[in-house]
């Protein structure tokens, strides 16, 4: 019975479960259990289990094991990019999750691109995740007919499904956009600019809230909406915040839709001796570190991103224990960070 796992260990270099069974004087199973902390495991044994497993370098396979029981161990966690912080801080708190629920995360880079997101799922379809991660709302619908045959949990992050439309950890991106254009105009502004780069769904979302906003108080100006499908950048919000000066004088704020953008223009106008907000006010979304740090301080919307991700891999953990994981619509809501440069 033991020479084929003898053999194998020959052929691949590798230490199998057999041999790591074999040298702590258990079964197989018992191996197994033991190796996944399974608590019905007596403490000496599983330490026994352990001690032999370090002792011959033995790394379970998870292809293996995903074979064995029809689900891999590991969760495919799709983002647009891990290039803004935003993303890394959502990830960052995904993972630490997922890691103490026994699961790997494979990370997918979808660049905005739902096209690109829809491959990003199918490959990692073939793979038979045990549950993915995705962020928004916007899958194609041939992505959502590939999720919906495959029968893998799927969790939403940073936006919110309608109620009965599947599971959603996020906020309300109108709603966000909304309650900042408000300050603005509570703060006297009446020519307000809106800038979106990227234009992500999320990002004309918050377009959508501005505008929502603007046209109920009548002070709405297709004129002062400004979109370039360029990535958000600081060098981008520099230049767009002199071209918008330039050819709108008579604009009193600007919201720009990403706190990289704002910091761009903060910047640009120390350079150029604009006062803000005695002249412009400038407001961005998103709070990352830098914003509190400006000249002046940026007044923008705090988004809950590390919660978020926590919330969200809490969620597919329960979808994946068949257990109900309460409200599969959870709202974390935003804060206002109302600061000197509005």
């Amino acid at each position: 019975m033991n020479q084929p796992s003898t053999r194998s260990r020959r052929a691949t270099g590798r230490a199998t479960l057999a041999d790591v069974a074999r040298l702590a004087e258990v079964s197989p199973m018992t191996a197994s259990r033991a190796l996944r902390a399974d608590a019905s495991v007596d403490p000496l044994l599983a330490e026994r289990v352990r001690q032999a497993a370090t002792k011959l370098g033995y790394v379970p396979d998870p292809a293996a094991r995903a074979l064995a029981s029809q689900r891999s161990s590991h969760i495919a966690v799709l983002i647009p990019s891990i290039t803004n912080r935003l993303f890394v801080e959502l990830l960052e708190a995904v993972q630490q999750v997922l890691r103490e629920g026994g699961y790997q995360t494979l990370i997918g880079i979808s660049h905005y691109r739902p096209l690109e997101e829809e491959v990003l799922v199918r490959e990692h379809l073939l793979h038979r995740p045990a549950g993915m991660l995705l962020t928004g709302l916007e899958q194609t619908p041939l992505t959502r007919q590939l999720l919906q045959a495959s029968r893998v949990p799927v969790v939403s992050m940073m936006d919110l499904a309608d109620e009965g439309e599947g599971c959603s950890v996020g906020f309300s991106q109108w709603a966000a956009a909304a309650a900042m254009t408000r300050h603005l105009l509570d703060r006297g502004r009446r020519r307000i600019a809106f800038v979106g780069a990227q234009l992500d769904a999320r990002a004309m979302q918050r377009l959508q809230g501005w505008r929502d906003t603007l046209v109920q108080a009548g002070l709405y100006d297709p004129g002062l909406q400004w979109l370039d499908e360029q990535a958000s950048t600081v060098a981008l919000g520099g230049s767009l915040f002199e071209r918008i000066l330039a050819a709108e004088p008579q604009v009193d704020a600007i919201f720009f839709c990403n706190d990289d953008l704002a910091q761009g223009a903060l910047l640009r106008a120390l350079r150029l001796g604009i006062d803000v907000p005695g002249r412009v006010a400038v407001a961005g979304f998103n709070d990352l570190p830098e914003s509190a740090e400006m000249v002046p301080p940026l007044s923008t919307v705090r988004t809950h991103r590390a919660a978020i991700g926590e919330r969200a891999a809490q969620m597919l953990l329960a979808l994946l224990r068949q257990e109900q994981p309460g409200a599969r619509r959870v709202d974390l809501g935003f804060e206002l960070m109302v600061r000197q440069s509005t």
